[in-house]
This record gives structure tokens, C-alpha cells and sequence, in this order.
């Protein structure tokens, strides 16, 4: 994509918490989104995912009093909260990168392969030994123990040393072994690839790096099987697709497959696209700021509540995605990502309830404090600027992700019970 084919317009404020760049397209390149995901390999994928025992379609939920309070047609939720044992999309992604992967080592086709040989004692004697690793800030790491162990495989994971111990056990009770690495994730990123080459491991990494770009590939296309899931459950409603999607980020590998996705089945028509991130470690709104066509990274200890969003480096394929597609890009601090929990945990009249961790709401919390009315009245001018940038009203439907439940427990009580992480009372809302 050209240079000057995007131009970035950078909205800050001392009167919100918001900061977000608007990218106005010339023409927008759908052929990076059309070769990455295209709808054939998303039924590879769900037609491998469906044989895995315990796989069944999650929900997608409507709150529909929300949406009305907020003067919108509708808001869904797709709740990856009930997937599998897991309570987080992660696993549909790193499982069908060990199947793509073991696919290969083994020289089978799509109709050759399938769970049930994966199992088998005649496809563990052709592989011989293999472990597996990965660094993770949980649930990525969650679910490959989960499948390695499903599979018959040894796997190590590697996290950094602020992650919290009921993730560290979650990924134990797989059978993984847990290495802590003094850092943040990307440094647990660097010593896994490192000892991985020392010690001939595979690794399977959520994220990329010159070199390492298929295994990536292959864990953001698994994601698309609740995409496909996703669509089908709008057209049971009548819904062709939503207008707006807002997507979380960490490196940017789910973002990447949501709005690969959609563009590639919709092109002109796809939804308006918001990528939104916590303050300390928005490495994806730092790289469309510079908007030079490099990947840029934050630094530090990427301290927030939003653990599986802590990532200071791009993923450069998941970029190469968004960098085409994406129609915003946010950055939040914490309490916007605590009262998405609070709402989802606290409903209105009959909307459902649902439970997500911090990485979950923060894209509902975000759309909220731009929708709702606050004490702060420049506030208020501030995130009306966005809302007729995206162009939100009466007709819009929203489509949000719930990525996770309460995978820490402890930490989800403290903010739901305990006031964790509270709004400024400037920023209150008066519905």
C-alpha cells in the first residue's frame, strides 16, 4: 500500500481519557484480507474444530436495553466466555495450528486429516516427539496446553513475572510445564524462541517475527471459525452484518482475523472497524500514529489490568491486516476495561448477563463512555467528535467479542465487588 494512501488525523484531549487516530483511506486494499482469510480455509477450520469433543456454537447475545439507553439499534455480544473448557477464544486459534502443523509434518490433505487420527497411536509413531512451546500473558498459552495435552504431546509455556498465579495454575492443570521470565511478555516472547531453538522445540506463537509468519497465520485463521458462527447466527436474526465492530488488541492477531475477515467477505461493504487498546501498552495505535509503514513498539512494564492486552510489539502480519482495513484506533485507560465488566456483570431489565475478564469489556466500556452522558461536558464534546466520526446513530448494530470470562477470579472480584479501578466521578454518567 502506498505511503500517502492513508492519511492519520490524531484526536487528544486533557478533558478525556480518549485519544484515538481516524485514518481516512484513498481506496481501501482488500487483497492482503482476501489471500490471509479467505471463507474456504475458515471451513477448514470450523470443520476441524467440530470434531474436537465438547465443541458446540457459543451465543451471541443481544443487550437490547443497553443499546436502547444508548440511542443505538443494537449491540451483540459474541460470549467466547462458554467456549469449551476454556472460557476463551484463544483455543480456536492455537488448536488449529497444531492440526495445520502437524498436518504438514505428516503430508496429509484436509479430508486425510482429522481429529480422531490426530489421537491415534499410528500418527504419534509417524511424529516422534514433539514439544511444544510458546510465551503467553495466559489464555493463548492456556489453551495450547490444553490441546497438546488432549493430543498426547509435552508442552512449555512461558510467561512473564506479573502474571497473576491463578493464570499460571490454569495453564498447569493441562499438564504444561510454566517457566516465569523476569519482564513483560515480550520479553517471555524472546527467551521461548530462544530456548525453543536451543532445545528443538516447536514453537506455536500468537504473535510473529521476520521469519515466523505461518504458525501466526494459521492461529488468527482458527479464529475465524467463531466468525463464520457469528455470521450465521445474524442471518438467523435477519442481520446481513453489522455496521460497526469494535475489536480489542493486544499484538494484534484477533483484531487481524475479525477485520480480515469481514473485509474479505464484504469489502466496500464491511462494518466500520475500532481497534482499541489499554494506554500503557497500545503498540498498535503508537504504529498508525508514526504511519510510516514500520511496526513500533512500546516499551516499559505495560502495566494494566488488561493482562492478555499487554503487549508492547505488533504482531507485523496482523499489521499488515489492520494497517489496510482498520477505521480507528483507541486507546483506554483501565477503568474504562472495569466498567465493561461491571455492565456485562450487572444487566439491564432482562438484557443477559454475561461475565468477562478485563481484556473482554474494554471495547463495550469504550463504546459506552463515548455514548453516554457525563459531568464533564467538554468530555462529552470530545467523544461526540468520535461518535460522528464512526458514524454511529439509531441504525447502527455493534458487534463486540467477549474474549474471555473471569480467568483470574481474584482479580474479577476486586473490581466487580470490591470498586477496583472506579471512573473519575468527572466522568460519571447521568442516564
Amino acid at each position: 500500500m502506498a505511503k500517502n494512501s492513508v492519511v492519520n488525523t490524531v484526536y487528544t484531549s486533557e478533558d478525556s481519557d480518549f485519544a484515538w487516530i481516524q485514518r481516512t483511506f484513498q481506496k481501501k486494499d482488500y487483497s492482503v484480507s482476501q489471500k490471509m482469510f479467505p471463507i474456504e480455509v475458515a471451513r477448514v477450520a470450523r470443520a476441524f474444530h467440530r470434531q474436537i469433543p465438547g465443541y458446540k456454537t457459543s451465543p451471541l447475545v443481544s443487550l437490547t436495553n443497553l443499546a436502547q439507553m444508548l440511542g443505538v439499534d443494537s449491540i451483540w455480544i459474541k460470549d467466547e466466555a462458554q467456549r469449551l473448557e476454556l472460557n476463551s477464544f484463544k483455543v480456536m486459534g492455537g488448536s488449529f495450528a497444531v492440526y495445520r502443523l502437524l498436518q504438514k509434518k505428516l503430508g496429509l490433505s484436509d479430508e486425510e486429516m482429522s481429529f480422531e487420527y490426530l489421537m491415534s497411536s499410528d500418527c504419534k509413531k509417524k511424529l516422534g516427539n514433539v514439544i511444544f512451546a510458546s510465551a503467553t500473558d495466559g489464555n493463548h498459552g492456556r489453551g495450547l496446553a490444553w490441546i497438546t495435552n488432549k493430543l498426547g504431546y509435552k508442552c512449555i509455556i512461558y510467561v512473564h513475572s506479573a502474571t497473576s498465579q491463578p493464570r499460571i495454575d490454569a495453564i498447569k492443570q493441562f499438564g504444561a510445564t510454566v517457566k516465569v521470565i523476569k519482564g513483560n511478555y515480550d520479553d517471555a516472547v524472546r527467551k521461548c524462541n530462544e530456548d525453543a531453538i536451543k532445545n528443538g522445540w516447536q514453537v506455536v506463537s500468537d504473535t510473529s517475527w521476520e521469519g515466523y509468519t505461518e504458525i501466526p497465520t494459521w492461529i488468527m485463521q482458527g479464529y475465524n471459525t467463531m466468525l463464520l458462527e457469528t455470521q450465521e447466527q445474524f442471518a438467523s436474526q435477519g442481520i446481513t452484518c453489522p455496521t460497526h465492530i469494535f475489536v480489542q488488541a493486544g499484538v494484534g492477531a484477533l483484531a487481524a482475523s475479525v477485520i480480515g475477515f469481514y473485509s474479505a467477505l464484504f469489502k466496500e461493504k464491511s462494518p466500520k472497524f475500532v481497534v482499541v487498546e489499554p494506554t500503557n501498552a497500545a503498540c498498535l495505535y503508537e504504529t498508525a500514529k508514526y504511519n510510516d509503514g514500520k511496526c513500533h513498539n512500546v516499551t516499559g512494564d505495560l502495566d494494566t489490568i488488561m493482562a492478555g492486552l499487554a503487549c508492547g510489539e505488533p504482531s507485523p502480519i496482523a499489521w499488515e491486516v489492520l494497517s489496510r482495513q482498520a477505521d480507528v484506533f483507541l486507546k483506554v485507560p483501565d477503568y474504562i476495561a472495569a466498567r465493561g465488566m461491571r455492565i456485562l456483570a450487572t444487566p439491564l431489565h432482562d438484557d443477559p448477563l454475561v461475565i468477562s475478564g478485563e481484556s473482554g469489556a474494554v471495547s463495550l466500556g469504550a463504546l459506552y463512555a463515548m455514548l453516554s452522558a457525563t459531568k464533564d461536558k467538554n468530555a462529552d464534546q470530545h467523544t461526540e467528535q468520535l461518535k460522528n466520526i464512526l458514524g454511529i446513530d439509531r441504525s447502527s448494530k455493534i458487534l463486540f467479542i467477549n474474549t474471555e470470562r473471569n480467568t483470574d477470579p481474584i482479580r474479577f472480584r476486586q473490581i466487580i465487588w470490591d470498586g477496583m479501578d472506579p471512573v473519575p466521578e468527572r466522568f460519571w454518567s447521568e442516564r
